[in-house]
């Protein structure tokens, strides 16, 4: 394996390129990339930089810019980018959208696209259950405002956020739980309440 090559430094430093990349679509500035490693000298992590280079992880055209390399399928397997888990909303009735900060999950590349910003709740209630997220799930969800018709999406009510699959209708939304339990009642809405994200998948309770 080539990163099994790499220095422990220039694996973190390929471990943070992975996931500013994934989540802006574009190769981290020398500047930005320092930052995110807590370097005080850009110079050392140019000098770092070159040596990913060198060992072939990240391409650098004539022009100078650098873009990462196409992985072979057994590099990319092993790849990760640390997405962050935020707060628990619920599957059921709507709670406070609580925006604290609980940890980094590490995440395939594989279900994650460049270009897009990612992070996970923790599920709460069973009203999303024939959808595959149950309580306690870690669910991915893909930050973005819109959504298309049945969705699963990540609603914010009047700061409150849930999980439910969006329905358009001519002059409304409809908010729809998807759960083997009758007392889930479906959410009708104005078209003005925001989307947070759609959901990407979800992953039974690790911890």
């Amino acid at each position: 394996m080539i990163e099994n090559e790499l220095k422990e430094r220039e694996v973190e430093a390929l471990k943070q390129i992975r996931s500013f990349y994934i989540s802006n679509g574009e190769f981290p500035s020398v500047r930005k990339l320092s930052a995110l490693l807590k370097y005080k000298s850009p110079r050392s992590t140019f000098l770092l930089i070159q040596k990913i280079v060198e060992k072939g992880l990240i391409l650098k055209d004539k022009e100078g810019n650098y873009e990462l390399r196409n992985d072979p399928a057994d590099l990319q397997s092993e790849s990760t980018v640390d997405i962050p888990l935020i707060g628990s909303v619920a599957c059921g009735a709507p709670i406070l959208a609580e925006q604290n900060f609980e940890a980094m999950v590490p995440v395939s590349q594989k279900l994650v696209s460049p270009g897009n910003k990612y992070f996970f709740v923790r599920a709460r209630g069973d009203s999303m259950n024939l959808a595959g997220i149950n309580d306690g799930d870690f669910v991915l969800i893909r930050q973005t405002a819109t959504a298309k018709n049945g969705d699963a999406v990540v609603a914010l009510i009047n700061d409150e956020a849930t999980i439910k699959q969006i329905q358009y209708e001519d002059n409304y939304v409809i908010l729809k739980p998807n759960s083997s339990s009758k007392k889930h009642m479906p959410i009708i809405l104005s078209s003005e309440f925001q989307i947070q994200g759609v959901v990407v998948s979800a992953i039974p309770k690790i911890f």
